[in-house]
């Protein structure tokens, strides 16, 4: 049964009782599509027929709009049971979303270690491993044995976010070692934890950017990587999921940058905001084309005795704006996935440049051979000249698409700011102006001939 027949079954059904039972039964996300779908007044009664512990797992997988819609239609105390009830990463990332009022009323609602524990996670700073860890996690000290500390996790770490990986800290909280479950249920009871846990633990800051943290977690394997502060303090952990969804935002904001879309659109996003994160980029393209159409406009004449060039020029225009594209891409992938650095530049340019020397061979020659079948006869030189600078073009639109991004990336920004957009209007500027020059060199050469 696909997502969409499911969504229809459920709103199928008129019984409330049967209704609460299937819902109950169902994994969180797929009810959470479904209450997604109702209307404000259904949605809200749909949500308080769950269970519980069930409704705080639904209300972490809903959009921050719905879930502000929710909160407005629940009484307080319903409020402070889910909220109360969420892991302080997941409240914190809410708490981004909604209004600095509800946030504040929210807070005062949470029991003192609660707020405190969402306080410290917001009071990082965004896209960092301290606002992406959670404060849940199992700390061991380093005197416990294993029977001890398995006795301590069944006693006070139920509800922790994961007990896979358990952390162990000296009396000063600092991360000393780093042990499995695995490993404490195969050990023999009496054997002392520092004795079986590794030394070598993957660690991250509180201020390491959240895409190193995604590339640490990816590179290893790793269910869960632990934060410490600036005095190896244990403050929290980060976990899979969440590195799942710093993977998929990162991927989204890259994709987005590149077509010279500003800030997170969705597929389904309203057509106001769809306007509103496109057309800023838009109307600054134009401004940049402006640019680029100024190298065109002292030769209007000379375009008017060279008709031909206007049928090239835009294939130049394509085929360059492709190939710096491809490159762009390619670079600002390998950069994101850390598979290469800006220690690799010369590398990737070099590969770049020699698979450009193919590619400019190959489109010179085409677009060398329609100059020829469209020119008259008495232009058909356009046609060599044509075929020359649309080779040169390409080793520079593949030059640029690979320095741009690695230059960006070295003084620590990111290397998809260079748009896709941006990159063709810059090579559309130099093409032309190459191309027209020479075009209008070889006419008063010919005519003083």
């Amino acid at each position: 049964m696909t997502q969409a027949d499911l969504i229809q079954s459920l709103q199928d059904i008129t019984d409330l009782n049967q209704l609460k039972a299937v819902l109950n039964d169902l994994p969180a996300i797929d009810v959470g599509d479904y209450i997604e779908e109702l209307s404000s007044e259904r949605r809200a009664i749909a949500f308080r027929i769950l269970r519980k512990d069930k409704a705080t797992e639904v209300f972490e997988y809903l959009e921050p709009e719905v879930q502000e819609d929710l909160i407005g239609s629940m009484h307080d105390v319903q409020v402070r049971q889910v909220i109360e009830s969420m892991s302080p990463d997941d409240r914190a990332e809410l708490f981004d979303e909604l209004p600095a009022r509800v946030v504040k009323r929210l807070l005062q609602q949470l029991s003192a270690s609660e707020r405190q524990a969402t306080a410290t996670i917001l009071g990082y700073d965004e896209n960092t491993a301290g606002r992406l860890m959670t404060t849940e996690y199992v700390q061991l000290r380093q005197g416990l044995t294993v029977k001890d500390a398995l006795q301590k996790i069944r006693l006070t770490d139920e509800d922790k976010e994961t007990i896979y990986y358990a952390y162990v800290t000296d009396d000063f909280r600092r991360l000393k070692q780093v042990v499995s479950l695995r490993q404490l249920l195969f050990s023999i009871p009496d054997v002392q934890i520092r004795d079986i846990a590794s030394d070598h633990v993957m660690k991250v800051q509180t201020d390491t950017h959240q895409e190193e943290v995604a590339q640490i977690m990816k590179r290893y394997d790793l269910l869960a990587l632990p934060v410490v502060d600036r005095e190896e303090r244990l403050v929290g952990i980060i976990t899979i999921d969440d590195v799942v969804d710093v993977l998929e935002e990162e991927a989204t904001e890259d994709i987005q940058k590149l077509a010279g879309i500003s800030g997170d659109e969705e597929a389904l996003s309203a057509p106001f905001v769809t306007l509103q994160k496109r057309l800023p980029w838009l109307l600054g393209n134009i401004g940049l084309y402006i640019a680029a159409a100024s190298a065109i406009a002292p030769f209007q004449g000379m375009i008017r005795l060279v008709p031909v060039l206007a049928v090239i020029m835009p294939i130049m225009s394509n085929a360059s704006g492709n190939v710096a594209i491809q490159a762009l891409s390619v670079t600002v992938r390998g950069l994101g996935v850390g598979e290469v650095t800006p220690k690799d530049a010369l590398l990737v340019l070099r590969k770049e440049i020699l698979a450009g020397l193919g590619t400019a061979v190959a489109l010179g020659i085409t677009v060398s051979l329609l100059s020829l079948i469209w020119s008259t006869e008495s232009d058909r030189w356009v046609g060599a000249i044509a075929g020359i600078v649309m080779a040169f073009n390409v080793m520079i639109a593949a030059s640029l698409g690979t320095l741009l991004p690695m230059g960006l990336k070295r003084i620590k920004q990111d290397p998809a700011l260079i748009s896709g957009p941006l990159l063709t209007t810059i090579l559309d500027g130099i093409g032309f102006l190459t191309f027209l020059s020479l075009i209008s060199l070889t006419l008063k050469t010919l005519n003083s001939g």
